[in-house]
């Protein structure tokens, strides 16, 4: 039997049960990852001092509602990829929407910010160590990911690891939100998504050869 023959037959056969499967695996892997991850933030940057307050502002939201939506499209998007038959669906295109709406947000903001504050708002006070903070944040997420999927059968490698490097990214940012207390649309739209697509551009790098089965 050829190999593509086998693949399709793997799919066809059992696919409620696979998709369970590869849901629970990702999720385990997932999660473990993040509790690591939390642990970093608590041990080594800390939570912000201010958060109760911060929580009461719409800013705050925000930038959760940013990575978490990024995360829940990259972890629908990912749990297609790891099967076998490999097929993203609608949840490729959709991973660009949270983009596109925070950057439109953040035109909005600058375009009606006085011009003396709009570098401000693009850059806050953590620009140099903020997407090096994701990604260091995002890495046991990242590890957690990749030991989850080389138990499951990706057949396209590379597309397959850059989005679980994104869905790493995006979970690493949501926890690192809880120290972080930039609130501006600008600096979230190039800041947080430099970080996220850091990890990306690392699973894309790392996936052939992290993957090979």
């Amino acid at each position: 039997m050829r190999t593509d023959d086998l693949i399709e037959a793997l799919a066809g056969d059992s696919a409620p049960l696979l998709s369970r499967a590869l849901s629970r695996t990702l999720g385990l892997g997932l999660a473990l990852g993040a509790v690591v991850s939390v642990a970093i933030v608590v041990l080594w940057l800390g939570v912000r001092p201010d958060l109760m307050d911060a929580m009461r502002t719409g800013p705050f939201w925000m930038k959760f509602a940013y990575a978490l939506s990024v995360a829940a499209l990259g972890f629908g998007l990912i749990e297609r990829l790891a099967r076998p038959d490999g097929e993203g669906g609608v949840f490729g295109p959709m991973l660009l929407a949270p983009l596109g709406v925070m950057t439109a947000l953040a035109i909005y903001q600058l375009w009606g910010a006085p011009e003396e504050l709009r570098m401000t708002m693009m850059l806050g006070h953590t620009y140099q160590i903020c997407a090096r903070n994701i990604v260091i944040v995002s890495a046991p997420i990242f590890l957690g990911l990749f030991w989850a999927m080389r138990s499951l059968a990706p057949t396209r490698l590379t597309f397959a690891s850059a989005v679980a490097g994104l869905l790493a990214g995006a979970t690493g940012t949501f926890i690192y939100a809880f120290h972080c207390d930039e609130s501006a649309a600008p600096f979230v739209a190039i800041w947080y998504t430099l970080g996220i697509a850091a990890v990306g551009v690392l699973g894309a790098l790392l996936g052939r050869s992290l993957l090979r089965w």
